[in-house]
């Protein structure tokens, strides 16, 4: 499914770093230090790989321009590895040997590379290599993608045939996470029965579509950001359109606007030098008074912890102007996508919901909206309303809040976050420890331990037994079935107690773990959504876990749960009015 090294090739390099694996592959390219480099580069002819210290959100234009991306922090869920994922891209994070300095030079250690000079990464193992290692294609995505006939590729026939037989075990759905209609198309080829998941927000990074998203953020009232908003319909519009498209009646779930709002706009540090450097060099007055207006708004956005601030549908139920713009792009797109006699099915998504009156004010006006918009294109449709449950109290209290949603998708991204209290971008730093903990000497640390004598060479410290980890896995990557998993489950039993015919999903990065997956055909949901690239692992596991669950005597699913059945694509109830 991924391109991959030359073995013979690779095996001749010495790495200069390692990192996380976090987006499987390989790629080889010239380094780009900066999104507008990258995508210069790509041009040019140039296959690009972008070198950061961290990637945001305001990087995806250069990311899209790249073959794969190296980070010096974060983890498997940081930014940049959840958008890798997304793209079908190489990804290495957290590699703690790069140094990616002001001066424009790039160091591992002793080696010193600048930005144009060639770096291999390999998404597989988290080696990083100087010099240009040949890589090989996948012959499967290219089929995929259009590039190759199904015919010409017999390792693709193969792919499909073992994939049809996966399919006739299996009873739970497999969906993708897709933002742009590209990587809808991508994940329909890879056999994908739905998005379980759109972020809105990345439509907005887009370089016609990030001005006008910041002149809505800095605006004063509410008739300005209006205005601003008005410019995005058409747009956001546009995208939707090419979503249900190429779903061909298949669900599609669009997650309302969930991040915080500083993220659109530029870092207040670097706007600080900026206007530093401007009075400095004694720039236009005017100019220097744009940047400060700037500056000030941002300070007034500014939070301690924005992960857990103004964002979600706090920023939906305080500004409704935002939820309504959106709302009636969502809708409006089904009604002419419908024109075209394609059948679309609508499923709105209202994140980090906490408390059951959330959901009702959120769902009340997507209700007012929709109904609107349907009533001025003289048409009536099916839609779902339901919510991201990625907060513990929202598991907690699931009973009430599905008395408000027609599903629960678990974000177990943030579900993991907030129930471990790891942050995702910044765990990496010591759960490798956790994991590796029983090969290492407890008093100094060092990984000097004889196995046979249990003393450690590097202090003399005679071990009475071997240290346990801390950690089997990382939570971030395999789902924890004990804590997340056991808010899951209480959540599942709560909600369906409140609504017997409640929907249930994940759209977590675990959507694509076979082992996190089990573990959902367990639980009883309905649909796993991941990355479009990772959809064939997750159609495979599904199978597994079907075969696993019949040869240990279930009937398939637990007890408490509906009887087993042929995972549901295309049938959906009327949200209740």
């Amino acid at each position: 499914l991924y391109p991959i090294f030359d073995p013979k090739q690779e095996g001749t390099h010495q790495p200069v770093g390692k990192g996380l694996p976090a987006g499987p592959g390989a790629a080889a390219g010239n380094i780009a230090l900066t999104p507008d480099k990258a995508v210069e580069m790509k041009e040019r002819g140039e296959r690009a790989i972008l070198v950061r210290r961290e990637t945001s959100p305001d990087d995806i234009h250069g990311m899209n321009a790249s073959v794969g991306f190296l980070t010096a922090r974060g983890g498997v869920t940081s930014h940049a590895a959840v958008v890798a994922r997304q793209m079908g891209k190489v990804c290495v994070a957290g590699c703690e040997a790069l140094d990616v300095g002001a001066d424009g030079l790039v160091r591992f250690g002793a080696q010193t590379l600048k930005e144009g000079d060639a770096l291999s990464i390999n998404g597989f193992t988290g080696a990083v290599y100087a010099g240009e290692i040949p890589v090989v294609e996948s012959e499967i995505v290219q089929v995929v993608q259009g590039h190759l006939k199904p015919e010409e590729s017999e390792k693709y026939r193969y792919f499909a045939t073992l994939l049809k037989w996966a399919d006739e075990f299996r009873t739970l759905g497999v969906r993708a996470n897709a933002d742009i209609p590209e990587q809808a198309i991508i994940a329909r080829g890879f056999g994908a029965a739905g998005i379980g998941l759109c972020r809105t927000e990345h439509m907005f990074f887009a370089e016609d579509r990030v001005s006008i998203m910041q002149q809505m953020i800095l605006a004063k009232t509410r008739e300005d950001r209006e205005r601003e908003l008005a410019k995005l319909l058409p747009l956001q519009k546009s995208d939707f359109i090419g979503l249900y498209r190429a779903m061909k009646g298949y669900p599609v779930t669009i997650r309302l606007l969930d991040p915080p709002l500083h993220e659109f706009l530029p870092k207040r540090e670097e706007l600080m030098v900026e206007i530093a450097r401007m009075e400095l060099n004694r720039a236009d007055p005017g100019s220097i008074v744009e940047k400060q207006k700037l500056l000030a708004r941002i300070q007034e956005l500014h939070e301690f912890n924005p992960m857990l601030g103004l964002r979600g549908c706090r920023l939906g139920i305080t500004m409704p102007e935002i939820t309504r713009m959106q709302v009636q792009a969502v809708m409006e797109a089904a009604c002419e996508v419908m024109r075209e006699g394609i059948k679309v099915v609508p499923e709105i998504m209202v994140p980090l919901v906490g408390l059951a009156a959330e959901m009702k004010a959120q769902k009340e006006l997507v209700q007012e909206v929709a109904a609107d918009t349907m009533r001025r294109y003289q048409t009536k449709f099916p839609y779902l309303v339901g919510t991201m449950i990625e907060l513990p109290r929202a598991a907690i209290t699931a009973d009430k809040i599905a008395r408000e949603a027609d599903f629960f998708s678990f974000g177990t991204n943030d579900l993991t976050q907030t129930t471990f209290g790891f942050s995702r971008d910044d765990a990496a730093k010591f759960t490798d420890f956790y994991m590796n903990r029983r090969d290492r000497c407890p008093r100094c640390l060092s990984r000097e331990v004889d196995q046979k004598t249990m003393v450690c060479r590097a202090c003399g410290l005679r071990l009475s037994a071997t240290p346990e980890n801390i950690l089997d896995a990382d939570p971030f990557a395999t789902l924890d079935q004990e804590g997340v998993g056991g808010l899951m489950r209480l959540a599942i039993e709560k909600g369906r107690q409140a609504r017997r015919d409640l929907k249930l999903g994940i759209c977590g990065e675990h959507g694509g773990d076979p082992a996190s997956i089990v573990f959902c055909h367990g639980l009883g949901l309905d649909y796993v959504s991941c990355s479009p690239y990772r959809v064939p692992i997750a159609r495979l596991a599904a199978a597994q876990a079907a075969i696993k669950a019949a040869d240990e005597g279930k009937a398939g699913r637990h007890a408490s749960r509906r009887p087993a059945r042929r995972p549901r694509t295309a049938t959906h109830r009327r949200t209740r009015r």
